[in-house]
Formats: structure tokens, C-alpha cells, sequence
């Protein structure tokens, strides 16, 4: 039975082995990269390019293994104690993998993973979802999926709602 078990164990390792993507690097986050933008430009050590006519820069560090996707939103100067609350609630549920964060004077959609074991569709993801936050900064603060429960957010997109819907009464 255990000899079972081992081999089940073994095969399903195999398996899994077996349908891996290979560890990201710059050259294959630049092949997806162009696939999404083919006018994406190498910058450096990352690449930057469209997405949704938003202006993205990816930046690698092989050394560390990491990877950050940015979009500039605003400067950070004039952010106030409701705004940063308000981010801070989104970082926690709403934003999902990518976070709002402030770095050399301005406020930034940033997504950011180990590089090597980033898979294709998490950078896709994590691209989608860093050009959202910046998009609906001010407004839904939302990385376009499904919100982690528990926070704040559901609470506050629904007040929007119930302030649209009565508003709407009048009409």
C-alpha cells in the first residue's frame, strides 16, 4: 500500500515536472512582453510598453530575481491622510496582486514578483491588474477581478452604488 502511495506520489511529480513552464527570464519575459506590445522598446534592464494606452515599464534584476511592472498615476505631493487610507484598504482587498506605492516623488501601480518562478499568465495578470489600479485610482481603486473579502472596499464600491441607485429614484 505505501509502495502505492510512493509510486502515485512519483507519477504526479513526473507529471507536473512535465507541464512547468521554464523560469522566466529577461529574454522570455521580453518574448511575452512583445506578443502583448510588439512597440514595446528594451529599456536597460526591463522593457517598457502599451497596454490599454497605458504606458507600463517592467524592470528585471536578475541578481535579486525580481521583476516590478510600474505605471506613474500622479505625484505623490498633495496625497492626502484619506487618500493614503483609502490606497492602503485597496492594497488590502481590492487591488489584488498589485499595489499602489509612492517612490521618488510619485504614486505608483506597481506589480511585483520573484522573477524565475513568474509564470506567463501571472504576468499577464499582474500587468492587467497594475494598468487597472492605475486606472481607477480615484475612483474603484480595483485590480479588475474578484476582491479579497474582508476588507473595506466591497463596503465603499457599494455606498457608490446605493448613492447611483437612489439618485437614480428621482428620476
Amino acid at each position: 500500500m505505501i509502495r502505492l502511495a510512493l509510486t502515485l506520489i512519483f507519477l504526479a511529480g513526473s507529471l507536473a515536472a512535465q507541464e512547468a513552464e521554464p523560469p522566466m527570464d529577461y529574454e522570455r519575459l521580453g518574448k511575452i512582453i512583445f506578443a502583448l506590445d510588439p512597440e514595446a522598446q528594451p529599456r536597460g534592464p526591463g522593457f517598457q510598453l502599451t497596454v490599454s494606452d497605458v504606458p507600463v515599464l517592467v524592470i528585471t534584476d536578475s541578481n535579486a530575481d525580481r521583476m516590478r511592472a510600474m505605471v506613474p498615476i500622479r505625484s505623490a505631493e498633495g496625497l492626502t491622510a484619506d487618500d493614503m487610507q483609502r490606497m492602503m484598504q485597496a492594497n488590502f482587498d481590492s487591488a489584488l496582486d498589485a499595489r499602489y506605492a509612492i517612490a521618488n516623488g510619485m504614486l505608483w501601480a506597481a506589480f511585483i514578483h520573484p522573477l524565475s518562478p513568474l509564470e506567463k499568465d501571472q504576468l499577464i495578470s499582474g500587468l492587467a491588474q497594475t494598468v487597472n489600479i492605475a486606472k481607477t485610482y480615484g475612483s474603484l481603486y480595483s485590480g479588475g477581478a474578484q476582491q479579497f473579502g474582508g476588507g473595506d472596499s466591497g463596503n465603499l464600491q457599494r455606498e457608490l452604488i446605493e448613492e447611483l441607485l437612489k439618485k437614480g429614484e428621482e428620476i
